[in-house]
């Protein structure tokens, strides 16, 4: 059999192998807070972009959704149906758009949201705190890394 060739001498010296155990262990962390609220991640971090991009504009749409979150849109149409049926949110006739459709959070929309936004940065500051004083560099790196990759 022929040997593997690995770039990396351990799994310790893979960028993309650590963050993809921290997303793993992350993930769960939230999984655990979020099962309670009838929530998957995905489900949480669309609600989250909705909730975000309502504080300053009335006629959000799938789109908006989309690019807040760095989302596919079919994705999102999948979840935003999902959220529909449980109650969450609510889609309207956009007033001057006919392609498009106006994403309200329901009441029971926002409540769910706020307790799920308590929850997981309650989950994130306790799961990042290991971090202490380097947290904002960790943070403006993971920033640096987004803007890069976005459009690929």
């Amino acid at each position: 059999m022929k040997k593997i060739e690995f770039k990396f001498k351990s799994p310790n010296e893979s960028p993309g192998y650590l963050l993809g155990q921290v997303t793993l262990l992350w993930q769960r962390k939230h999984k655990k807070v979020l099962d309670p609220l009838n929530l998957t991640q995905t489900q949480f971090v669309l609600l989250a972009a909705l909730g975000w991009l309502s504080r300053e504009n009335n006629n959000v749409t799938q789109v908006d959704i989309a690019h807040q979150g760095n989302a596919d849109r079919m994705m999102v149409s999948k979840v935003l149906r999902t959220l529909e049926e449980k109650k969450f949110i609510s889609r309207q006739e956009h007033p001057t758009d006919t392609r498009a459709k106006v994403i309200k959070l329901t009441n029971e929309g926002a409540n769910v949201l706020q307790k799920a936004l308590t929850a997981v940065e309650n989950t994130d500051m306790d799961f990042f705190s290991a971090l202490g004083d380097k947290l904002s560099s960790f943070n403006q790196n993971l920033v640096d890394l987004t803007e890069r990759n976005k459009d690929e």
